[in-house]
């Protein structure tokens, strides 16, 4: 603790001087060719070693502008001290020349151990609001406060990744890759799994596979969270039905303006009272679960359609559910079809969202 505190206090002059400055959106057709081997790596060193510390200096002003009991939390004093440690460790690079022979692989495995660092921050978050809920009840005005701000802590968290890990991909392949994980996950609860019918639209070159620009992860972790939800309410709605379980179908389409990917489901739909708090981060249906390593990711935080949203939305998309209850339920989302309209949405430390954390209602 006192270490961390001695960084925080070092290091707060800097957060303070990169947290001036916004980020720099990208479009994905910029990420791509970032990644291209004929890239050039000293321009993309000088970007990153100015971009990667004002994206968490931005991110590190917020966490302090959280309520104390919260912030408090172990969980989240850890993810502060990964923050912080990784913040320390990009300012050595801060006036590093690219000429310098070793500056560029010395940067590269700097960059590998922070997104090793970071792997699990969103589940230590995530049981940092648990300590919280756990002590001290549910307010309305910090939940709205905590909603704000993860929407913006994880968002922020995607284009720091994105700006370490750097693709065109066959949209059905990764529908199907999604399903077979969550089948099987499924499968091993339940012993038992609907089956896939997967459908494809290409208004742009009829009855040729869809081909997007697009970020093949981003796209696994909406379509696995939306699976899950799908064979959960239809095996345990239908898993004593004599005509046994009624697909999952994915409907996949490429128009002008947008690519479009819908699952449907008949698993007994939701109330339209409730469809909003699905994307609460305090709100779960599921039992709480422990942190353990290899455990299925995020479940039971109740974190799987809020940050599959933030993932859709990055690229200025969005994720939208239309549920008829007694019925079923259409998740569907909605990406950019041309890579140079898909730029980043990031969130930006400004006057605005300092009010926003110090208005009471």
């Amino acid at each position: 603790m006192r270490v961390f505190t001695s960084l925080l206090k070092n290091a707060h002059p800097k957060i303070e001087y990169y947290s001036r400055f916004s980020p720099s959106p990208l479009s994905i057709k910029q990420f791509l060719d970032f990644g291209r081997n004929n890239a050039c790596e000293k321009t993309s060193y000088m970007f990153l070693r100015k971009e990667l510390p004002v994206r968490l200096a931005n991110t590190m002003r917020e966490v302090n502008l959280l309520p104390d009991k919260l912030v408090s939390q172990p969980s989240v004093r850890l993810v502060q001290k990964w923050y912080m440690q990784s913040f320390v460790e990009l300012l050595d690079y801060e006036n590093r020349k690219a000429e310098d022979p070793h500056a560029l692989n010395d940067f590269l495995e700097l960059l590998i151990e922070i997104r090793n660092r970071h792997n699990d921050v969103v589940p230590t978050m995530a049981q940092g609001v648990i300590e919280y809920k756990e002590k001290f009840g549910f307010d309305p005005f910090v939940s709205s406060n905590i909603q704000y701000f993860l929407d913006r802590f994880y968002t922020n968290r995607i284009s720091f990744r994105m700006l370490i890990n750097q693709h065109t991909l066959l949209v059905a392949e990764v529908v199907s890759d999604a399903y077979d994980t969550a089948k099987m996950l499924c499968e091993k609860y339940y012993l038992a799994a609907p089956e896939l019918k997967i459908e494809e639209f290409n208004m742009k070159a009829p009855n040729k596979p869809i081909q997007a620009v697009y970020v093949p992860s981003h796209l696994f972790h909406m379509l696995f969270e939306l699976f899950k939800n799908s064979m959960r309410a239809t095996v345990e709605l239908h898993e004593d039905s004599i005509e046994g379980l009624p697909p999952v179908k994915a409907k996949v389409t490429l128009g002008k303006e947008d690519l479009s990917v819908k699952i449907s489901d008949s698993g007994g739909g939701v109330p339209l009272r409730k469809i909003d708090r699905l994307f609460n981060y305090m709100y779960s249906t599921a039992p709480t679960p422990s942190l353990e390593p290899g455990a299925v990711p995020l479940a039971g935080f109740g974190y799987g359609l809020p940050i599959s949203r933030l993932y859709a939305r990055y690229f200025q998309g969005d994720l939208k559910l239309y549920s008829m209850e007694g019925v079923g339920t259409d998740a569907v989302i909605y990406l950019k079809a041309l890579s140079s309209e898909s730029f980043e949405r990031l969130p930006v430390f400004n006057k605005s969202a300092w009010r926003h954390y110090k208005t009471s209602p």
